[in-house]
């Protein structure tokens, strides 16, 4: 192998690596924006938890972050608004994202 293969097998590595760290802090954001919801409809702990993965799974519906945003708003049935909800979630991400880079630490 060459120098050149070398660096062409860590920058793909890097980006696998960065991608998956992406997606995991992400469906930990949207593990949080349910929890935060949940807070809102007043669930108990047990309740919120399993809500919170009815959120992480609604993100699997399409590409962005839109489907989450609609189901969050429809379930709050007029707690927070969409706008709302999209800055709770830009505001969980780096949260999220912490998390997950102190767990791989």
């Amino acid at each position: 192998m060459t120098t050149f293969d070398d660096r062409e097998n860590a920058f793909e590595s890097k980006y696998a690596h960065d991608e998956e760290m992406q997606f995991k802090a992400v469906a930990r954001r949207n593990k949080l924006v349910g929890l935060w919801a949940a807070g809102l409809m007043g669930k108990s702990d047990a309740d919120a938890a399993e809500y919170a993965k009815t959120v992480v799974l609604s993100d699997f519906e399409e590409a962005g972050h839109e489907d989450v945003v609609r189901k969050v708003e429809g379930d709050l049935n007029g707690l927070a608004d969409a706008d709302a909800i999209r800055a709770k979630m830009a505001e969980l991400l780096p949260q999220a994202q912490q998390e997950i880079m102190s767990e791989t630490d």
